[in-house]
């Protein structure tokens, strides 16, 4: 059996570090972009179901793993995340089974943003979401119209909570703090410095995804979490000990949000019960390659 996939959004974060990881388990990686082409790279635009179409007929994957949407919550336009998030996703779908495709494995990533304020520490997916912003929304609403592909398609849906790691763009925390420490900057503002939040590694995301291809799990959701808390002020004291000097930390009020809940993880039971235990590097290595990067 070919073990071809095609990952859309191969040029973000994820779709780098993925590519490159499958790579070294034998998989012949494909991807979609929106910007540019290459040998094994296609120019796509998932709003457009024709061009997904002629894709999948010319290379016929045999797993699939659709990556690419708007993934920063602060993005302007609130219709976009619908259009590409949600809309381009059924798109994706649709196009799957138009081409009559046999595939192993649809993984599409949602977020757990879709879980919203729900007052617990530790999210599972017995959960009814409740997201509070578009971007969270959008992949609720995705969610929900692609259970209605599941008799059809061999599809998993992920949750993945925060990760990080080399090349993550500076709109998101970690990689903002790491880019302070790397300009030797003297102080930092932030928020609630006590509550303890899931910062997980790339990679670890990256084998969660391999082994969901190489599984039989479908028709499912399922967190890509640790329920590994760590704490601000523990980045903080990491990234001090990595950069070799103190950095004054101010708690900005306009940063702390009103009753936020102190630990906040994701439940790995779930997830670890179909594809087995994930080890993952502690954080201050993670933080390490990145500042070195």
């Amino acid at each position: 059996m070919s073990n071809r996939v095609l990952i859309t959004g191969i040029d973000s974060f994820t779709g780098k570090h993925l590519a490159s990881y499958l790579e070294k388990f034998d998989f012949d990686v494909y991807g979609t972009s929106l910007s540019s082409s290459s040998d094994k790279k296609y120019r796509c635009d998932i709003t457009d179901k024709n061009q997904i179409i002629n894709i999948l007929k010319t290379l016929k994957p045999n797993y699939f793993v659709h990556l690419s949407g708007i993934s920063f919550p602060a993005h302007m336009y609130s219709k976009d995340f619908y259009k590409v998030n949600t809309i381009g996703t059924t798109n994706i779908l649709d196009a799957i089974l138009e081409v009559n495709l046999t595939l192993e494995k649809v993984i599409l990533a949602s977020s757990a943003t879709v879980y919203g304020n729900q007052g617990v520490e530790v999210l599972d997916e017995s959960l009814c979401p409740q997201p509070a912003n578009h971007y969270g929304a959008s992949k609720y609403s995705m969610e929900c119209l692609a259970r209605g592909y599941f008799e059809k398609l061999p599809i998993v849906i992920t949750r993945p909570f925060n990760y990080t790691g080399v090349g993550q763009s500076e709109e998101f925390l970690i990689p903002k703090i790491v880019k302070q420490f790397k300009e030797n900057k003297k102080e930092i503002e932030l928020g609630n410095l006590d509550v303890s939040r899931e910062f997980n590694d790339v990679d670890f995301v990256s084998e969660v995804y391999r082994r969901l291809l190489e599984s039989s799990a479908k028709s499912i959701v399922v967190n890509i979490a640790s329920n590994r808390g760590i704490r601000l002020l523990d980045v903080i004291e990491m990234m001090e000990s990595i950069a070799g000097y103190k950095m004054e930390v101010k708690v900005n009020p306009e940063f702390v949000r009103k009753d936020e809940i102190k630990s906040l993880t994701g439940s790995s039971k779930k997830l670890f019960n179909i594809i087995g235990s994930v080890e993952q590097c502690h954080f201050v290595q993670t933080l390490k390659k990145m500042y070195e990067a």
